[in-house]
């Protein structure tokens, strides 16, 4: 039996990424290949515009000139796609060193830090009343559970816990 050097010619070509062939036979003694060359750890979207690399011929044809044909193609299009991959990380890490993307940082946290102010602010008014026994006016001081979701049902506590001192029940004696 006859042996190839079809895989190690491939693998000198080194390239990343999986490398599709399709061969049809086409009229008379022609042959259609179709090589794509696919990276799915490319992440960015215009690798998917690459176009196959189509070659026709006889078998000898392309015996002959198969890796002569596909090599630089291959070799461009894989260079491309880990170029692009390399951009999408840098510029990723670009922007989140950006002075733009720090002072957004910032005044969210100090938005943040504004607001649980305001949260635990309103909470110590409320527990002023309560300590005095002015149960309607604590209930009234806490804090909105629509503007604070993230607290929503330890406000609804308190207010249970109001509740029940102000509002008269049927069932007590």
């Amino acid at each position: 039996m006859e042996t190839t050097n079809f895989f190690n010619q491939l693998a000198q070509m080194n390239i990343t990424g999986d490398v599709q062939i399709t061969i049809r036979q086409g009229i008379e003694n022609e042959w259609i290949v179709s090589v794509l060359l696919q990276n799915d750890h490319c992440g960015d979207n215009a690798k998917n515009l690459i176009p196959p690399l189509l070659l026709r011929g006889t078998s000898e044809e392309l015996d002959n000139g198969f890796f002569k044909n596909i090599t630089t193609p291959l070799q461009t299009a894989s260079g491309l796609m880990l170029n692009m991959e390399a951009f999408i990380k840098q510029l990723e890490e670009t922007k989140k060193h950006s002075a733009m993307e720090k002072e957004k940082a910032d005044k969210e946290k100090k938005e943040k830090e504004a607001r649980d102010k305001k949260y635990n602010d309103t909470l110590l008014k409320a527990e002023a009343f309560e300590n005095e026994s002015k149960f309607k006016e604590a209930w009234t001081a806490l804090p909105k559970a629509s503007e604070y979701p993230e607290y929503a049902e330890q406000i609804r506590k308190k207010q249970s816990v109001y509740e029940h001192h102000f509002a008269p029940s049927l069932f007590s004696e």
